[in-house]
């Protein structure tokens, strides 16, 4: 070691000894005293150092111990947790695909699903007869012609048509003339309504026409259901009053036991018949009032015979549609709002009234500017 070869001092042997000689005068004895001094010196200097140097390597072992039981600990804890989130993992990994089953079957299940609806309506057919579908009002006209129609319906659609800002639809006379118009594809139009301008001072707009597609139902079939419930009360007299009051002046009557009736649980005002129905809180009461057919009630001040029927409600269970194209009307799209409502109208009409144009008479229009949206209501053409 370095340190300690220079912490030893080597000291040149006394001259007596050298020769040999055992005497020493005072002076070298002295002499000889000091440098086992300075020797001792250097030995404790050299023990102190090394001492020293003990220490630190003491502590600096004990600073790598702890350091290592440290890394040891932190690499126990890495371990766990990797081995938990391998476990997590894999666990994520059977729920998925657990979840992932349960997907592919309710998958099949829509498929399946999907293929019967297929069979009686094509995806396209519902797409687009979603816009065109009637809301809810039907008009049945039970017509009878000959026996074999017996138990048939006349079935009138109400069609509901929505139409977009910027067009308008437009009903000739007659069916040549639409088809004349729409075959053009593209009109230019011009604004001067009908006043005789130069060439210059004229305006024009660029419109196009398409034909009107609807789907009509072909096959309909409604499953009918008899509550036994409820009653539907008609023949009601026009009083004048409030829908409300009336519905509390027959609620009133009917849940008297002494009338036949019972306690009321609801009452619904038919608006599109102008008919009542009642339901009953329990069952007995209906059938009763039913059988009479009709009833004597007193509301306000006088009498009226209404007429109790039973309450049928009705659901759609088999519909088929299919497309028709109406042969007189044309859309008209890409209007600007550059003219007023008014004024736009009449001139599409003046225009498409034109023979030169290839128009006709015209028997309807409707025009909805730009930014604003209407419903177009199509019925049976009676021509």
């Amino acid at each position: 070691m370095d340190a300690e070869e220079d912490s030893f001092i080597a000291l040149p042997p006394a001259a007596g000894l050298r020769d040999g000689c055992a005497e020493g005068t005072p002076e070298r004895v002295r002499r000889e005293i000091e440098r086992c001094q300075e020797l001792c010196s250097a030995l404790e200097r050299d023990h102190a150092e090394l001492q020293t140097a003990r220490e630190a390597v003491e502590r600096r072992t004990g600073e790598l111990r702890k350091q290592g039981e440290l890394l040891h600990k932190n690499l126990k804890q890495q371990m766990s947790l990797s081995r938990d989130e391998e476990r997590s993992r894999q666990e994520g990994i059977l729920l998925a695909k657990e979840e992932n089953n349960k997907l592919r079957q309710e998958k099949q299940v829509l498929e399946k699903k999907l293929e019967e609806v297929r069979k009686r309506v094509t995806w396209e057919d519902l797409v687009t007869m979603l816009p065109a579908l009637p809301e809810k009002k039907m008009v049945f006209k039970g017509l009878v012609t000959n026996k074999e129609d017996m138990n048939k319906l006349m079935l009138t659609p109400l069609i509901r048509y929505p139409l977009l800002g910027g067009s308008a639809l437009i009903t000739f006379e007659k069916a040549e003339v639409a088809q004349r118009i729409t075959e053009m594809k593209e009109h230019m139009v011009e604004l001067s309504c009908g006043e005789e301008l130069e060439e210059l001072d004229r305006c024009r707009v660029r419109v196009q026409a398409a034909p009107v597609d609807i789907l009509l139902p072909s096959v309909l079939e409604i499953g009918l259901t008899r509550s036994s419930r409820s009653i539907l009360v008609s023949d009601l007299p026009s009083l004048g009053i409030p829908e409300e009051a009336l519905l509390d002046k027959l609620e009133l009557f009917f849940s008297k036991t002494k009338n036949g009736g019972g306690e009321v649980e609801s009452r619904e005002f038919l608006d599109d018949s102008g008919q009542v129905v009642l339901t009953f809180a329990q069952d007995g009461v209906a059938e009763p009032l039913i059988a009479r057919g009709h009833i004597q009630v007193l509301i306000g001040k006088g009498r009226y015979k209404l007429k109790i029927s039973p309450c049928v409600s009705g659901d759609i269970t088999k519909l088929q549609l299919q497309p028709c194209r109406c042969p007189r009307t044309v859309l008209l799209s890409g209007i600007p709002d550059v003219l007023g409502e008014e004024p736009m109208r009449d001139t599409l009409e003046i225009h498409f009234q034109k023979a030169s144009r290839g128009g006709g008479e015209v028997d309807a229009l409707a025009y909805v500017p730009a930014g604003r949206w209407g419903v177009a209501v199509f019925t049976e053409d009676a021509g």
